[in-house]
């Protein structure tokens, strides 16, 4: 079964893809943060794992507010660069692990996460800007990743809690997924920080050590800081450090710190760590009944003939329908064993419909 062997926790700020591309790494100004990521490097050479788990935040590139989630998780098997105004970073696109994907969706929808899910959209540097250093990229990734997107810009956001409280039940769900795999969860976002305001600028390095230290050895204590506590201590921007609190619930309560660094070359305070889980494993027993739980609403569904729940595996490949235009006919373009009401023109032109 796949367990969860550790988590890597970075900061995700823009200018450090910016500086990766433009081969900084030995400048002065940029050197020690790119130092602070080879022991990282070398954790990830030795440790072999088979899937990233990334918890990032969009930053209005592919999620806008007219329709905004909490917790947006991929399931697709790709995802390219976002172009954030200065055209997409020259990098190969992700590819995903669609199946433990589907497979954590279900199991947090069954512990009564609210999720959202997507596909085929672009990620932005909360992604991409930390995992360009990490892994070599040329011509393509050395391995898949999970996506979660967390809502934390507009407000109302969800609570540290609540974030730890998912992070609990993803290493459920990871730990009763039946393939063999070694994930790592991969936490970004930066500590201290605001960026709006007459309060930009703002910075508190003796509070973010106290945060990393709370972070490894009393991680339930963050989850009574509120939103303004965040703001207050270490920068409105800060309280995007509840997405860390995700790959913290989903560790032992006791970890091993074998790294962490932290370094304020401007307005965004840049820290890495890496955190080597100590849980013991789900028993074959409970991560059988864990999956069952996780497909239980559904269970028996294929008794009824001619009934084909759109769930996340059909969703993904078939979420688009599309049809053609013809001088005859109107041919459908979904799978076949669904099917999609069509309506025609009297010139065979077809109209897409949604699905219901």
């Amino acid at each position: 079964m796949a367990r969860i062997i550790g988590a890597i926790a970075t900061s995700h700020t823009p200018t450090i893809g910016f500086a990766f591309d433009g081969q900084k790494q030995d400048d002065p100004v940029w050197k020690p943060i790119f130092d602070a990521y080879e022991p990282i490097k070398r954790w990830l050479d030795e440790k072999q794992p088979d899937v990233l788990f990334v918890i990032y935040n969009d930053h209005i590139t592919s999620f806008f507010f007219d329709h905004y989630s909490a917790f947006c998780l991929g399931i697709g098997e790709e995802y390219p660069v976002a172009d954030e105004g200065g055209g997409a970073r020259d990098l190969p696109p992700l590819k995903g692990h669609g199946e433990l994907a589907r497979h954590v969706g279900a199991a947090l929808m069954a512990d009564e996460f609210d999720m959202s899910f997507f596909q085929d959209k672009a990620l932005d540097h909360g992604c991409f800007s930390p995992l360009s250093v990490l892994l070599p990229h040329e011509p393509d990734w050395p391995l898949p990743i999970v996506p979660l997107q967390v809502g934390v810009l507009q407000f109302p956001v969800p609570s540290a809690r609540r974030c730890f409280a998912l992070g609990q039940s993803i290493r459920n769900a990871v730990e009763s997924y039946p393939e063999d795999l070694d994930v790592v969860m991969v936490a970004t976002g930066g500590l201290s920080h605001q960026v709006q305001g007459e309060r930009a600028g703002f910075n508190n390095p003796e509070w973010d050590h106290q945060l990393l230290d709370l972070y490894e050895n009393d991680p339930v204590a963050l989850t009574r800081l509120t939103h303004a506590d965040h703001a207050r201590l270490g920068g409105m921007e800060s309280s995007e450090f509840i997405m860390w609190l995700v790959a913290r619930g989903a560790l032992s309560p006791k970890v091993e710190c074998v790294h962490r660094s932290y370094y304020l070359p401007s307005m965004t305070a840049i820290a890495t760590a890496v955190y080597e889980n100590r849980a013991e494993p789900m028993s074959a027993d409970d991560a059988e009944s864990a999956r069952r739980r996780a497909h239980r609403q559904l269970e028996g569904i294929e008794e009824l003939a001619g009934t084909y729940p759109f769930d996340l595996d059909r969703s993904v490949g078939h979420y688009r329908v599309k049809t053609s235009s013809t001088s005859s006919s109107c041919r459908p373009t979904a799978p076949t064993s669904w099917t999609i009401p069509r309506r025609c023109s009297s010139s065979g032109s077809s109209r897409r419909r949604s699905a219901t």
